[in-house]
């Protein structure tokens, strides 16, 4: 199985962008700009690790940025974009990947099936890399002194370059190696990656991406988005195993017995899981980890619901609430609720007064009475991006 780098850049510091922040920080829809981009590559099937490059001094902005993500340490970039890259790659080359998509935190509106369709054009035979992009559809023209038009320019075959550029990841690491010894003038004119693969002699094919995957470049950019809010139910149960704890929102709660399911069996976080799911209509927990598939024995339910929220991010939208109800008799939940609700909450990436956690009993009424197992009901409220 090929394994696959994003490599995000947001290392730049967007002079034209105007705002108290690096547009890759500012807020777009109540989350960082870079948060976003970051969500989008974390649930494209192919991306098996995300790595950020950012401005030395930016550390501060990255932490708040991706509180939450689980991310490795950012690299810090170079004086151009060439050389941030060049550090990225650096950063991989000791365990490489077989390939490397490369994007800037400044496109958060990238959609998964356009990264795919990279990943697959620099898959091909005889292909060293993919460029998203855009067939040029304006005329244009090529203007002197005094704004004066002096020629028309033929658009056939012209196209506007976007990002993810996939590429090969040895050919493209030797091919920034050699840029790094041209002069300073000659590299910061290197504007994109397949600048630096075309001045190597890689071949590097066009992918027809999307109008939507624009580069924030002012603040106006950003925009006013129309939020929509949605609600959704979450409901899952467990009977009870033999052990001696329960994993009830994140947290190990001591009893006499624990939950039977396939992974952690963590009712608490599955329910919280459909509940997100629901909001964007992407099925339910069993559709995205089928308890058939041998890797989630034993998973950690952390992951489900990471997962359903980075769903909800890569369409532009944020969690604003999460609520649980705990259905038991035992163990008692109530000595644990703060250390439930901080957990879910680093989970979700949300601040702790976003989640609730309650508990009831059936009063000895069914299977929860009788003591066989733990139910939970959950309700996830959520905003999106309205039509």
């Amino acid at each position: 199985m090929r394994r696959v780098t994003a490599l995000i850049v947001a290392a730049g510091r967007g002079s034209r962008f105007g705002g108290p922040l690096p547009k890759q920080y500012a807020l777009l829809g109540g989350q960082p700009v870079l948060r976003r981009t970051i969500a989008v590559f974390r649930t494209a099937p192919e991306i098996d690790r995300v790595l950020v490059v950012i401005a030395p001094g930016d550390a501060p902005h990255y932490e708040a940025a991706t509180a939450g993500l689980g991310l490795p340490n950012p690299i810090l970039g170079g004086a151009s974009r060439q050389q941030s890259v060049l550090h990225g790659l650096e950063a991989l080359a000791a365990t490489p990947p077989d390939l490397v998509a490369i994007h800037d935190a400044a496109r958060p509106f990238v959609r998964p099936a356009d990264i795919e369709a990279c990943l697959a054009a620099a898959s091909s035979e005889g292909v060293d890399g993919a460029v998203l992009g855009i067939p040029l559809a304006d005329t244009l023209k090529r203007v002197g002194d005094g704004n004066a038009v002096t020629a028309t320019v033929p658009r056939q075959g012209l196209w506007r370059a976007q990002t993810p550029q996939v590429f090969r990841f040895g050919p493209l690491l030797a091919a920034h190696r050699a840029a790094a010894s041209l002069g300073a003038v000659e590299t910061t004119a290197l504007t994109d990656d397949a600048a630096v693969a075309e001045r190597a002699g890689l071949k590097v094919v066009m992918v027809a991406g999307s109008e939507d995957n624009r580069k924030i470049t002012t603040v106006e950019d950003l925009g006013t988005m129309h939020m929509e809010t949605r609600t959704a139910l979450g409901f899952d149960v467990h009977g009870f195993a033999p052990g001696n704890a329960v994993m009830l929102g994140g947290v190990a709660v001591p009893h006499s017995q624990a939950l039977a399911g396939h992974s952690d069996a963590d009712v608490t976080l599955h329910a919280l899981t459909d509940a997100v799911l629901g909001t964007i209509g992407a099925g339910d927990i069993g559709k995205h980890f089928p308890p058939s598939d041998p890797q989630w024995r034993g998973a950690s339910s952390d992951r489900f619901l990471r997962h359903a929220v980075d769903l909800v991010t890569a369409r532009g939208g944020r969690v604003v609430h999460l609520d649980v109800t705990i259905v038991c008799e035992a163990p008692k939940v109530g000595p644990h609720r703060a250390a439930m609700v901080n957990s879910i909450a680093r989970i979700a990436g949300v601040s702790a007064d976003r989640v609730s956690v309650k508990a009831t009993t059936t009063e000895g009424l069914g299977f929860t009475g009788r003591r066989e197992g733990i139910a939970a009901q959950a309700i996830a409220t959520v905003e999106l991006p309205g039509s």
